[in-house]
């Protein structure tokens, strides 16, 4: 990756468009559940949304192995996409950037108060 399509974000609408030209193969179902799953997603993102991108990577594989298994949309999921994506961006450790700040202000306050 060249530092101009880094510092313009080309490199992500690229791996974008791959995500849904990946996703455009799924079922209709997996389809709307990777729509749920991109918007739900992105709450977690830092400023830029690369920290994104692995668990974007690895959500597409999980739909894909599940569509190829014939499983459907709920038995992968559950009811709760919304929830699922809250567990997945904590655990994969995509801090946003309210996280990001929230432990800054800590940090700064820590020190005023000498601990």
């Amino acid at each position: 990756m060249n530092f101009w399509d880094m510092v313009t974000g080309n490199d992500m609408t690229k791996d974008m468009k791959a995500f849904d030209s990946r996703a455009k193969k799924l079922p209709a179902d997996y389809q709307a559940a990777w729509k749920k799953i991109n918007t739900n997603l992105w709450q977690h993102s830092d400023f830029t949304g690369r920290n994104l991108m692995p668990i974007l990577d690895g959500v597409l594989g999980l739909l894909e192995e599940s569509a190829a298994d014939g499983q459907s949309v709920q038995e992968v999921f559950g009811d709760d996409i919304k929830g699922f994506c809250a567990a997945l961006a904590g655990e994969e450790g995509a801090k946003s950037y309210r996280d990001k700040w929230r432990e800054q202000l800590n940090s700064n306050i820590a020190k005023k108060l000498g601990k």
